[in-house]
């Protein structure tokens, strides 16, 4: 971990410390977490922990949205189409009450079995997927709701049609509506992070990664046909790129990591709901008396940060 990284972390633990609840407490939680990542990032992943961690982003049996919508959101009402061509059951969208605040939530959705992951084209969604999700953040926006986006894809679906329908379009649309949404959002990737398909719901005042989620502009085996014409040189890729969510934190992507239960959330999806939810809260409550002017102004800073060399 570099030092810019650790007082880059310092910074936040100091800034939170001041916050102050709706109900006069501290952020107690969340300052817990920012120490453990802290501690936890002094230590270099290896190669092999990378690895390991792309595997368990994948993990067939890790919570999906609809999984976490049913542990941690009441009164869930969920919106279907576009409103123009058709419902992409890749991205799920509605209205639910999250500790009695009203939210509106955004998310990807893959599918357990081969007939719901054909169904949800394994959570790749076509540009009509996009348009949902921005329906939703528009109805957010309108009635004052804040905006939460579960992020758990390989990427938006690359084929002839999505082309075709406008899929880098509505990826930039919603992209650029994000950004400008006058209401506080929390982007949480709880699984795959890939490519446009994911950024384009994660544009978010606070972007967080569970523990053992990855967060990529292309997969390893993209990368690795690319470099070497290999796909079996995936880790390898991995490795060089580094996905994982110690390393998007040093990174400055991501604003935190949300800790899963021991061994995973693929092995205890209640738990995971429950840090999962105690995280949201938390941001939630942090942004929630911010005015809109000052969430724009410092959503934009932080996105247009992102990548930025300074000269020697």
């Amino acid at each position: 971990m570099t030092q810019e990284a650790e007082l880059g972390l310092r910074d936040r633990l100091a800034q939170l410390s001041g916050v102050k609840l709706l109900r006069g407490t501290k952020l107690s939680a969340e300052l817990e977490r920012l120490q453990r990542q802290l501690e936890r990032l002094r230590d270099e992943t290896t190669d092999e922990e990378i690895w390991r961690l792309v595997k368990l982003a994948r993990d067939d049996d890790r919570p999906y949205t609809l999984d976490y919508v049913e542990r941690i959101f009441d009164d869930w009402f969920e919106l279907h189409g576009d409103r123009g061509r058709m419902d992409d059951h890749a991205i799920v969208a509605g209205i639910g009450s999250l500790e009695g605040r009203t939210i509106a939530l955004v998310g990807h959705q893959k599918g357990r079995d081969l007939k719901e992951r054909t169904q949800r084209n394994f959570g790749m969604a076509y540009p009509e997927g996009y348009r949902k999700a921005m329906r939703t953040m528009q109805l957010a926006e309108r009635h004052g709701f804040p905006l939460v986006t579960l992020v758990d894809t390989p990427g938006a679906y690359p084929g002839m049609l999505a082309e075709q329908h406008g899929q880098g379009g509505a990826i930039a649309r919603s992209q650029a509506l994000m950004l400008g949404l006058a209401v506080p959002t929390v982007a949480v990737v709880i699984g795959e992070g890939g490519s446009g398909g994911a950024v384009a719901i994660a544009v978010a005042d606070r972007v967080l990664m569970q523990e053992n989620a990855i967060y990529a502009v292309i997969s390893p085996e993209g990368c690795a046909a690319i470099l070497w014409r290999d796909g079996e040189q995936a880790p390898k890729a991995a490795s060089a790129f580094k996905p994982d969510a110690g390393h998007c934190l040093e990174l400055g992507v991501i604003d935190g990591i949300v800790p899963e239960p021991e061994g995973g959330a693929q092995l205890d999806h209640d738990g995971a709901a429950s840090l999962l939810r105690e995280s949201l809260v938390a941001h939630l409550d942090e942004l929630a008396d911010v005015p809109a002017d000052e969430l724009r102004r410092a959503r934009r800073a932080k996105f247009r940060s992102m990548g930025v060399l300074a000269h020697v």
